[in-house]
């Protein structure tokens, strides 16, 4: 049985806690029709003078583009895109942390993983529906499997088989 894109969820943090101790996790996912991480995968190949092919496998280079992204006045995670985009803030004031789980057919969480992001935003503004700063979200490394309570939103680093 094929899993249906709901139980793909991709949280942000909205604290920009760095440090992960006081973490708001904002699941992504209002009017977005589509979001995808793109991996983006650094490849080589080669091929050489006896006919084989060689594949060089470096690494990823992974971003997602969130939009549309509405500004809500009652939401941290647009207050603080909002927050970077008119105050043209840069490097580490943009860094913060995002959630990936895999969720079971009956909601529960299957597999989380940990990922520091950089998320950018692209642009303010838009059309009548509604001001939106559509952003996007560079990963940055230090990826880590754990758990994530969906409850409380928290995650917590360790194998998730161990749930």
């Amino acid at each position: 049985m094929k899993a249906e894109r709901q139980y793909l969820a991709h949280f942000i943090d909205a604290a920009f806690d760095t440090t992960y101790a006081a973490s708001t996790y904002v699941r992504l996912g209002d009017d977005l029709e589509e979001f995808n991480e793109e991996l983006n995968p650094e490849v080589e190949t080669k091929k050489n003078i006896l006919g084989s092919q060689s594949v060089q496998h470096s690494g990823y280079e992974v971003s997602s583009e969130v939009s549309p992204y509405y500004y809500s006045y009652d939401d941290k995670l647009s207050e603080k895109i909002m927050d970077i985009a008119m105050n043209r803030k840069k490097g580490d004031a943009c860094k913060t942390s995002q959630v990936d789980v895999l969720l079971k057919a009956d909601g529960s969480v299957l597999k989380a993983w940990r990922e520091d992001v950089y998320v950018i935003p692209d642009s303010v503004g838009g059309d009548t529906t509604g001001v939106q700063i559509p952003f996007t979200v560079y990963n940055a490394g230090n990826r880590v499997e754990g758990k994530f309570d969906l409850s409380t939103k928290k995650f917590t680093a360790g194998s998730s088989s161990e749930t």
